[in-house]
């Protein structure tokens, strides 16, 4: 089998050798249910708090406002769904984004369905939202606004904090999606005025299945999941405890090295940046140039077909993406491409990689090399590149 290169950690992640070393002993020697009352449970339920605590000093907050769940999908629809819900004598209102990821935008397609009136807010070229515009979107009967702390197509960081603020002064509940940024960037619950956040294991070099969401002591949202009093009451269900286990040690491991793997992936990210733009004609990055994740670079390649280009990666042992896992195989182009304005033949062209701190330069350099040899033979084989050439 060819040396695999994998460039696709926005979707996923390999799962760090400390965290499922800490596993193992919860799937064959404690493997007690940790809601039972006999000692031997005991073992279970002091590492699931034991994660709990070292999740929540990660971003501020105190463990008994971390909730347990199955992923980031879940963590996002519990967080509009029960704020929806607790605060409909309120109002019926939200305020989003036009690129939100499909677990927020198809929640709040479901509750305007029941009665909500959602705002999705444009952003700009580079995919940024402004804090004027939601500060603007504001009125008396909202309650929610949920804005993602990083885009997980383009990569571009939104102003969470000016947002945050913004809720703050007008009383309104704040939901952030940080599924990309949670243990990636620096987060402060407090200092960022975020009230609800989601979050997920696989993101982080954690185990698939498992996630959390954060919620403010004192908000008063109604339990996601019902048949048990596991997470306080409020998601019912026997705990996923090698699996919180794992997300606790992948996270330690993250919050310790944090600034190191963003520096070495921000170098590496402008690197193959910088040769993609120099190197290959009709190119254009997707995203803000610098407010960006550490390691997300998205282009849009004029001429070509992305499906196209990924299937030549993959038989070069190259994985990379096309923008969301979520979307993989639509035939739609991304909605978040489309918001930034692109048109439906350059959004089509889109590649995404996104690298980690185990990615090499020479793997960089091997992906960037077969990048310009494909999208060259790709355009050899089209009429409306042949035509392009003719126009110059």
């Amino acid at each position: 089998m060819k040396k695999l290169i994998y460039l696709d950690n926005a979707a996923t992640t390999r799962v760090a050798p400390e965290a499922v070393d800490a596993m193992m002993p919860y799937f064959t020697e404690y493997y007690g249910n940790p809601s039972a009352i006999y000692s031997f449970a005991g073992e279970a339920k002091r590492a699931i708090e034991e994660a709990r605590r070292t999740l929540a000093a990660g971003i501020g907050a105190k463990p008994e406002e971390i909730y347990f769940t199955g992923g980031g999908s879940e963590s996002d629809n519990w967080a509009l769904k029960a704020a929806a819900e607790a605060y409909a004598a309120k109002g019926k209102h939200i305020i989003t984004t036009k690129i939100e990821h499909h677990a927020i935008l198809h929640t709040a397609e479901y509750l305007e369905k029941n009665g909500c009136e959602v705002t999705y807010l444009d952003v700009d070229e580079n995919g940024l939202v402004s804090p004027g515009a939601v500060r603007a979107a504001i009125r008396p009967g909202t309650i929610l606004i949920s804005v993602m702390m990083a885009n997980n197509e383009i990569g571009t960081v939104e102003p969470v904090r000016e947002i945050g603020a913004i809720a703050k002064e007008h009383g309104i509940l704040f939901h952030t999606d940080a599924v990309q940024t949670f243990g990636h960037m620096p987060i402060d619950v407090n200092e960022m005025n975020i009230d609800l956040l989601s979050a997920s294991a696989h993101k982080l070099n954690g185990p698939k299945g498992v996630g959390l969401l954060y919620i403010r002591q004192g908000l008063k949202l109604r339990a996601f999941v019902h048949g048990g009093a596991q997470e306080r009451q409020r998601r019912a269900g026997t705990h996923n405890t090698a699996g919180i286990v794992g997300f606790g040690k992948a996270a330690e491991l993250a919050f310790h090295s944090m600034e190191q793997r963003a520096e070495y992936e921000m170098r590496l990210r402008d690197y193959l940046i910088g040769r993609i733009l120099d190197e290959i004609p009709y190119v254009r990055l997707n995203g803000d140039r610098t407010k960006r994740l550490p390691g997300n670079a998205s282009f849009c390649f004029r001429f070509i077909e992305g499906e196209s280009l990924l299937i030549l990666l993959d038989q070069n042992g190259i994985c990379a993406s096309s923008g969301s896992a979520c979307t993989s195989g639509a035939l739609e182009p991304s909605h978040v491409l489309l918001a930034i304005g692109l048109p439906h033949e350059i959004a089509h062209g889109s590649l995404r990689i996104s690298l980690s701190f185990q990615t090499t330069k020479e793997e960089v350099d091997f992906a960037v090399d077969k990048i310009k040899e494909i999208v060259e033979r790709l355009r050899n084989m089209s009429p409306l590149y042949e035509d392009a050439l003719k126009n110059i």
